[in-house]
């Protein structure tokens, strides 16, 4: 399925790139926004499935448009694009509702697989953007979660914060990987996450699991 999308950029040249990049990736771009006031309103004219915004625009930032965008048009995902990794930015963006957030340097094959993903309802970043955000969990204080999943639920979190692949987790658990893919649509469900990544990310905030 095509995916469309709008893209929000003050720099011309750039999202003429972006364009031409994107084709053949399965996405269509439907409009171009010069800044965040532009993006807000052609949001709400066009509809897009994704919003590729730009973090440093003038009359309104990619941040400030991202929580209009989200809650004036609610369907709408936006992929946020940045020249750096900056934990202060990336912690304001996502608190705004970005579902993706990606900097610059990253290959427009990463640009249009992130599209694709948010599209699909997930959340993806950068591995830059990844280990920032790690770190940023890693200075919040643990909560307590012991009665929001089970144990056995808590045990495969912790496999998949450590990186491993369902498979290794059913290996490591004595258990099918059926079982595992069971244990990980009841963690979604009592975490309100989409994948993985805002699982785990949403588990280690409330000390379910630990980063090492």
């Amino acid at each position: 399925m095509t995916v469309r999308v709008l893209l929000a950029d003050d720099h011309r040249i750039l999202r003429e790139g972006l364009a031409r990049a994107l084709e053949g990736q399965g996405i269509e771009v439907v409009g171009e926004a010069g800044d965040g006031d532009e993006a807000v309103e052609l949001a709400g004219v066009l509809q897009p499935d994704v919003v590729l915004m730009d973090v440093s625009m003038p009359v309104l930032d990619g941040v400030e448009a991202t929580r209009r965008v989200r809650r004036e048009q609610p369907r709408v995902r936006v992929v946020m694009l940045t020249m750096h990794a900056d934990e202060a930015t990336m912690a304001r963006a996502i608190r705004a509702g970005a579902d993706g957030y990606l900097v610059k340097d990253c290959s427009s094959e990463e640009i249009g697989d992130t599209i694709h993903l948010v599209a699909a309802g997930h959340t993806a970043v950068s591995a830059p953007v990844a280990a920032s955000m790690l770190r940023e969990v890693q200075a919040l204080p643990a909560g307590n979660g012991e009665e929001v999943v089970s144990k056995r639920e808590e045990e495969v979190l912790q496999l998949i914060a450590d990186g491993c692949s369902s498979a290794e987790v059913a290996e490591r658990l004595f258990i099918s990987q059926k079982t595992v893919k069971n244990h990980l649509a009841s963690i979604y469900h009592k975490l309100d996450a989409r994948d993985r990544t805002q699982a785990v990310l949403r588990a280690v905030r409330m000390g379910i699991v630990r980063l090492d």
